[in-house]
């Protein structure tokens, strides 16, 4: 009697922890919240940055240029971006006029949306808005302020004391999802299409990534045709660690190039094995002596494969390479004596 008494008991105990257990390895796989509020798009890009500067170990990031219109945000909202913006998600719209369609209408051009989560002064930053909105509308007891800027309309809404949302999509509708998301409970299952598809080939605890649907002929990216002949979905992530192969600390990225077909895949990876041994080639004509040390342990570390109907690119970028690239610094290849002139435009790359 006391073993069928206590049975159904530890049944439920059981499935509670099942239950638990799922969520937590459903949230482990799933968007972070801020990408999961961002409406359908052709393009997503997510960055980190709180999680950045713990692993930057109090290290100063590249210093960001302050304009007056900046200056001003600043004095007024009290919230600088490089040093209190903690996560960024952002949706990019191809227009649907573009060649296999986009998200973003009837739009002559890329639009986008965004969520933004940090160290806000509500306050501030309401007053701020209301100083330089064209108009104001409340959607559900939320502020959505209207700014205009080049030509276009830009709707923010102060979704929360740690969150902001804006779009510059002519569509009000897009700016509202975004609110209405944010103000029922959070689900793992929840976020755009293309995020929910493709996630999950992201890297765990990256600090950046993106997700991206490439249309070769599309007028945005004419380069792309050089690698990509048809279209593709690429997922780029990058997380922060240490090998025990480098000395300095790295950015492991990783890209994972989904096409249509086995043969595209080995065309892509043809492609950008060609690119490495170019660059190898062009190291070697300036000489070991004088090739920036980061920019080979980066271009050494390159390795691409093709497995079936993808193109997988993985490498190590130290810390060094990465600030360089944020500040604009370009690599160091000697003394420009050493350089030949055919690899002159090598240091715009």
């Amino acid at each position: 009697m006391r073993i069928r008494s206590t049975f159904p008991i530890v049944l439920a105990v059981v499935a509670i922890a099942a239950a638990v257990t799922l969520a937590v390895q459903l949230r482990k796989h799933a968007p972070p919240e801020p990408a999961r509020l961002l409406p359908g798009g052709d393009a997503f890009f997510y960055l980190d940055l709180g999680r950045a500067r713990r692993a930057n170990a109090g290290r100063d990031l590249p210093a960001v240029s302050h304009d007056p219109e900046y200056e001003r945000f600043i004095r007024e909202t009290g919230f600088q971006f490089e040093r209190d913006l903690d996560e960024a998600a952002f949706a990019i719209h191809y227009p649907a006029r573009w060649p296999g369609g986009g998200t973003g209408g009837s739009a002559s051009d890329v639009r986008f949306s965004e969520v933004l989560v940090g160290k806000f002064q509500g306050e501030r930053l309401t007053a701020y808005l209301r100083q330089i909105a064209q108009s104001v509308e409340n959607y559900h007891s939320i502020d959505i302020f209207t700014v205009p800027v080049e030509g276009r309309s830009l709707r923010v809404a102060v979704l929360g004391a740690d969150s902001v949302a804006a779009s510059n999509l002519s569509d009000p509708a897009v700016i509202e999802g975004i609110v209405d998301r944010s103000k029922r409970l959070a689900s793992p299952f929840g976020g755009p299409s293309l995020l929910r598809q493709y996630y999950k080939h992201v890297q765990l605890a990256s600090l950046a990534w993106v997700v991206a649907r490439i249309e070769p002929s599309a007028p945005v990216a004419p380069r792309w045709s050089a690698i990509f002949k048809r279209a593709a979905t690429i997922v780029v992530s990058g997380s922060y660690l240490s090998p025990l192969h480098l000395r300095a600390e790295a950015v492991h990225l990783r890209a994972e190039v989904f096409t249509q077909s086995p043969e595209d895949a080995r065309g892509i990876a043809d492609q950008i094995n060609v690119f490495v041994a170019l660059t190898h080639a062009a190291e070697t004509s300036v000489g070991a002596h004088g090739t920036d040390s980061d920019v080979k342990t980066f271009f050494d570390s390159l390795q691409i494969k093709q497995e079936g109907n993808r193109a997988v690119l993985t490498a190590a970028m130290p810390y060094g390479f990465l600030r360089k690239t944020l500040s604009g610094s370009p690599p160091e290849l000697g003394e420009p004596s050493a350089v030949p002139a055919t690899h002159a435009p090598a240091k715009s790359r």
